[in-house]
């Protein structure tokens, strides 16, 4: 199984973006100062890359080499063009399934949520560049090597995606509390994309104001919400009851 790979020191880094490897996040040391630096930081900026900045007790843990003041992360996976997943979930016979994670950042429900997508027959994840959880070596652990099967791709903005999709005819489905409407009042038969949201602050405002449906859980116990992966699990399996019986 493959594991996310690191490139340490300022210059390997700037030479991995400017050859487009699939650079989750970079760790820079905190204070640091120079020219080199702000180079890297411009470039990482201007690519949308997450930096995350550390003390360089963190570094000297994540490598024992010479880190220069800078480590990335490079994904395991290859990313795909949102535009790409639609096309090929078009050509196939059944309705198109896809889900859009709107800011998780628990790499282990990502995981999860990767491993329920696969067995449930997902075209297709869709995350944000900025904010989301990397595919890290935990992520894959815990997706138990679904992420090499289910293909995910980056956009800039879910919004956007969320305009394309339906442009497609696609409609988008919100999973989120703040409805009457239950999960299984929703026809999910017709070509569908569900959006999660995040695991602290649910689904972004705007992206509800613009989906087809928003749709809850019913929930009979005192706790007010489940795991973003377990809800997710009973949004992608009652699709699956509604198609089996298609």
């Amino acid at each position: 199984m493959q594991t996310t790979t690191q490139i340490y020191g300022i210059r390997a880094i700037i030479e991995a973006v400017n050859s487009n490897e699939e650079i989750d996040k970079v760790f820079v040391q905190k204070g640091l100062k120079g020219d080199l630096i702000r180079d890297l930081e411009n470039l990482l900026r201007k690519k949308e890359i997450t930096i995350s900045y550390v003390p360089v007790e963190k570094l000297n843990r994540l490598t024992k080499n010479n880190h220069q003041g800078a480590v990335a992360n490079i994904s395991p996976i290859s990313f795909h063009t949102l535009e790409e997943l639609v096309e090929k979930s078009q050509n196939k016979e059944t309705p198109a399934l896809f889900l859009l994670l709107d800011q998780l950042s628990d790499v282990r429900n990502f995981g999860a949520i990767i491993r329920t997508a696969e067995c449930s027959g997902v075209d297709g994840i869709i995350i944000q560049k900025k904010g989301a959880a990397p595919v890290t070596a935990d992520t894959i652990k815990t997706s138990a090597g679904a992420a090499f099967k289910v293909p995910i791709a980056k956009v800039e903005h879910l919004k956007d995606a969320v305009f394309y999709l339906q442009a497609s005819g696609i409609q988008i489905i919100s999973a989120t509390e703040k409805t009457k409407t239950s999960v299984y009042d929703i026809e999910f038969t017709k070509p569908t994309a569900i959006v999660m949201g995040s695991e602290d602050r649910g689904i972004t405002p705007s992206i509800l104001k613009v989906s087809d449906h928003s749709a809850k859980i019913p929930l009979l116990g005192e706790i007010g919400s489940l795991n973003v992966s377990v809800a997710c699990a009973v949004f992608l399996y009652e699709s699956v009851r509604q198609r089996m019986k298609v």
